[in-house]
């Protein structure tokens, strides 16, 4: 927001770090530059970050945004409250069915075993989920939505369930902004959250806890997510050589590195996993490899043109069905036509 207020006020950046999911609304407002157009650009250097990060810069055979503070969704999991229901604190859920029989065995002492955060970024979450019940809910051009299809409807049927039919979760909303400390306090044996999280809680659980690539149905899989790189339009050719390089600095393997420990945000190319601090790190702390591992199975973020509009219409029918105010089918049938209304002019 302060990128394009700065626009706005007729004093530019050269270059931000904005959402991944925000370049066709970038790109349709015409305030980015194609990392392709810019002098100097190594196409090497494109081709050396993981394909599944650049899958929401790359529209329309041309790079708009280069990975920086990028992540995948991963399942956080208590060990101690694993052992105490007599679980195995190393064989975490691998599918849907284990998820629920293990959360039932782990909801117990005022605690619930797991939780799922529907406020934030619930189109996010959602995504993940539809993926591993087998259907993307959009395409890969930006221009067509999948909310009415039934295995989609279906997907939120199954979120609802968690909490209204097996009991291991909470009726209602989880909020996103709480979750973190619910998980830390062992409110939740179980979370899904942002791989952005990971040092924090490594630095402030008191238990000794896991992570693991989330649960499959049909098949694995979660979005990718975070944040990009942009270069605006409004830049001289000089200026755009100092924001490439700054680019580069900061997307190097050492400095991806460096970021990718402080934080728990993945290093954006295979290349920072061959550092020697990142080796090292890894060694001693395997849990930070699990966000890079998933991308074999990950996908682009939730993006369509009009994307923040399109977006909203999803949280609200997911949010809807979660606290019981419509039908999963009647709440995603409603987004889905404003989707196609907003969508219409791009097609």
């Amino acid at each position: 927001m302060r990128a394009l207020s700065a626009l706005a006020s007729g004093e530019p950046a050269q270059l931000a770090v904005m959402f991944s999911i925000d370049a066709y609304d970038l790109i349709e407002q015409d305030l980015v530059v194609a990392f392709d157009d810019i002098k100097g650009v190594d196409a090497g250097w494109l081709d050396s970050f993981y394909p599944a990060l650049m899958a929401n810069g790359n529209i329309e055979g041309k790079t708009w945004g280069i990975p920086f503070q990028r992540s995948t969704i991963v399942a956080y999991y208590n060990k101690d409250m694993f052992k105490a229901a007599g679980l195995d604190p190393n064989s975490p859920p691998t599918t849907w069915d284990e998820m629920i029989s293990m959360g039932k065995a782990l909801t117990k002492d005022g605690a619930y075993g797991l939780m799922i955060p529907s406020t934030g970024y619930p189109y996010w979450m959602f995504q993940a989920l539809a993926i591993q019940n087998g259907k993307e809910v959009m395409s890969n051009d930006g221009l067509t939505t999948y909310f009415d299809d039934p295995t989609v409807i279906e997907t939120l049927e199954f979120w609802k369930s968690l909490s209204q039919e097996h009991g291991i979760m909470p009726t209602g909303t989880v909020e996103w902004g709480t979750l973190r400390q619910a998980f830390l306090e062992g409110q939740t044996a179980m979370m899904w959250h942002s791989t952005g999280n990971l040092t924090a809680v490594k630095n402030n659980a008191s238990f000794d806890f896991g992570v693991a690539e989330l649960p499959a149905n049909v098949r694995k899989g979660s979005p990718t997510g975070g944040g990009n790189f942009y270069v605006f339009k409004d830049t001289s050719p000089e200026e755009q050589a100092a924001a490439l390089k700054l680019i580069e600095f900061m997307t190097s393997p050492e400095q991806a590195a460096a970021w990718s420990i402080g934080t728990g945000y993945m290093g954006v190319s295979p290349a920072a996993y061959e550092t020697d601090a990142l080796k090292t790190y890894t060694q001693e702390f395997p849990p930070a490899l699990v966000a890079r591992n998933q991308l074999e199975n990950a996908v682009a973020e939730f993006s369509t043109f009009e994307t923040a509009r399109v977006r909203e219409g999803l949280n609200n029918a997911i949010q809807a069905a979660l606290t019981n105010t419509k039908s999963a089918a009647d709440a995603l049938a409603e987004a889905q036509a404003s989707a196609v209304r907003l969508l219409r002019d791009y097609q």
